[in-house]
């Protein structure tokens, strides 16, 4: 289903809350939309990986990665997970590396940029928890609606 965050706006205006734009968006798939999950980390990705490997299919995973732009949350090799899983897309309030081999994948990633530096593997940050970032509330269990005009947030499904 394609989304499209105009019509979105114009019939839900009251329901939505609009992200900043602040992120680009990367992969092939123009527009997503599904249930909210997160993971709230610091220049580790091994929540996100975790996250990635258990979410229900047809997700969004939403990272909050502190808006750390040194390392990247994820790559190739993660993004390649959610295509497989069949998850919605992501979200990253950080970087991601290896943009022109994501760009080329079935999937929609918003994330602030990129960088060639991979992230830690410690294992910390948190799960599930609502996280703040962009100018809005990212809430586990409401809905994110995305295509290239924006990121909306709901707390129903609205289509």
């Amino acid at each position: 289903m394609n989304i499209h965050t105009a019509d979105i706006c114009d019939d839900y205006r009251e329901q939505v809350e609009v992200a900043e734009s602040i992120f680009t968006k990367f992969g092939k798939k123009h527009s997503f939309s599904g249930v909210i999950h997160t993971v709230k980390v610091f220049e580790d990705n091994v929540l996100v990986k975790k996250a990635l490997e258990t979410i229900p299919k047809e997700s969004v995973l939403v990272v909050d990665g502190g808006g750390s732009k040194k390392v990247a949350l994820m790559g190739d090799n993660l993004a390649q997970i959610a295509v497989d899983r069949n998850l919605s897309g992501v979200i990253i309030y950080g970087s991601i590396r290896d943009s022109a081999l994501i760009n080329e994948m079935d999937v929609s990633i918003f994330a602030l940029g990129t960088t060639p530096l991979k992230s830690f593997k410690q294992g910390k940050g948190q799960e599930n928890i609502a996280v703040q970032f962009a100018g809005i509330n990212f809430e586990p269990g409401s809905y994110i609606y995305a295509d290239a005009d924006g990121i909306l947030v709901a707390k129903n499904k609205l289509i």
